[in-house]
């Protein structure tokens, strides 16, 4: 074997290096699906989004909710028994609002069980589907956010709030135009949300949530933690199965940079009084 010939051994191994762990990463999670599924005996979904290295080349690729995930859940909950729960692992930094609002409204409508695993964040508009869910598992330091909607890169109340201070006389015509839409985009996510959570509890309360989530009290990116969902009447628990932080293990960063935080990822715990 000539010197050239070791080279493009060496390129090929490394081409295919990235499309073998691929593969081996997705057989891994099809595996962890399938045991979950009989242990809980029901559908599982997940909707996970990481940064993940694909292709020959090692491009990380960000994902988040968008019409693609929506066709595909929605098929999902097509193939599932009326009489069959689902649970639905949940992962993202939100997404597209028309993407969130057909699965949430696809989720109420399915007769049996729903319940949502949320091990690390669902911000906006993964927030927005677990609020759809009949069962919401939050590990205790997981977060929730506002789902508050966003025009371009600006916050719709933000928008509206600016056309209050200065005065319709005072702003142009692109900024009437952004309010106009701006207030139409505030009232239909807070109408869904109030329809979401209006079936498990009184008209008053899922009011008054609708407005609190939607309303921009706080910044987009604002983490509600467990327990202020707890504390605004909400029910939550943190008692997530373990098969869920297994499945999290499947769906790893990008590895093409040098990792900012490392640890023996092995349980730890303080040894017996006594032993050394």
């Amino acid at each position: 074997m000539n010197f050239f010939d070791i080279i493009w051994f060496i390129f090929i191994i490394f081409a295919f290096t990235p499309v073998l762990q691929q593969k081996y990463l997705e057989n891994m999670r099809i595996r962890t699906i399938r045991s979950m599924e009989k242990k809980m005996n029901s559908r599982v979904i997940t909707l996970i989004h990481r940064q993940e290295t694909i292709s020959f080349f090692g491009i990380p690729l960000s994902r988040y909710i968008d019409i693609d995930d929506s066709e595909q859940i929605l098929r999902a909950i097509r193939l599932t028994e009326k009489d069959m729960p689902i649970d639905i692992i949940l992962h993202t930094p939100g997404g597209l609002v028309l993407a969130a609002e057909q699965i949430a409204k696809a989720l109420i409508r399915h007769p049996a069980p729903v319940r949502v695993f949320i091990p690390h964040y669902a911000m906006s508009g993964g927030t927005m589907l677990a609020l759809a869910a009949d069962e919401i598992y939050l590990d205790e330091n997981a977060v929730l956010g506002p789902v508050d909607p966003q025009l371009g890169e600006y916050p719709a109340v933000s928008i509206l709030q600016v056309v209050r201070e200065k005065g319709i006389e005072n702003v142009d015509d692109k900024t009437l135009i952004l309010a106009d839409m701006s207030q139409k985009a505030v009232n239909q996510v807070k109408s869904t949300i109030k329809k979401l959570l209006q079936d498990r509890m009184d008209s008053e309360k899922a009011s008054f949530l609708a407005e609190l989530f939607t309303s921009g009290k706080w910044t987009h990116d604002y983490p509600i933690s467990y327990e202020e969902i707890k504390n605004l009447g909400i029910s939550v628990r943190n008692d997530l199965p373990e098969e869920v932080y297994e499945l999290m293990e499947l769906y790893p960063q990008a590895g093409n940079r040098r990792p900012s935080v490392q640890f023996i990822p092995i349980p730890y715990k303080l040894p017996e009084k006594g032993n050394k």
